[in-house]
C-alpha cells in the first residue's frame, strides 16, 4: 500500500515518454541559449532545482503547471496554449460527420 506521501506518476508508452524528454531537452536548450542557470529558474519560479533538473529531463512525474512555470520564466507560456489549435484531425473527422449527415438528410428528403 502507498503512502500519503507517495505521488503517483503517469504512466506513459515509450512514444509518449519520447516526447516528454523532447519537451524538456527543449526547455533545456531555451533555458542555456538565454544563458540561465537552474538556479536562476528555480529562484524565479520557487521550485526547487531538483525539480527543474527532472523537467529538463521530461520527468512524467512533475506536474504540467511546473512545466508552465519553467516556460513562463524563459517567456515560453504562451506556446503552450497554441497546442492543438490547429487540429487538423479533429476538423476532418468533423467534416466528415457533417457530409454524413448532409448525404442522410438529402436522402430522407427524396424518399418524401
Amino acid at each position: 500500500m502507498k503512502s500519503p506521501v507517495e505521488k503517483r506518476k503517469a504512466t506513459l508508452f515509450p512514444k509518449q515518454r519520447i516526447i516528454l524528454q523532447t519537451l524538456g531537452e527543449n526547455i533545456k536548450l531555451a533555458r542555456k541559449r538565454r544563458d540561465f542557470t537552474q538556479q536562476l529558474i528555480s529562484e524565479r519560479t520557487g521550485l526547487s532545482r531538483v525539480t527543474i533538473r527532472k523537467i529538463e529531463k521530461g520527468d512524467e512525474g512533475v506536474s504540467i503547471g511546473h512545466y508552465l512555470m519553467v516556460l513562463s520564466a524563459l517567456n515560453l507560456a504562451d506556446e503552450l496554449a497554441t497546442i492543438a489549435q490547429e487540429d487538423e484531425l479533429g476538423r476532418k473527422l468533423q467534416d466528415a460527420k457533417l457530409l454524413t449527415r448532409k448525404k442522410s438528410s438529402t436522402s430522407t428528403n427524396k424518399e418524401a
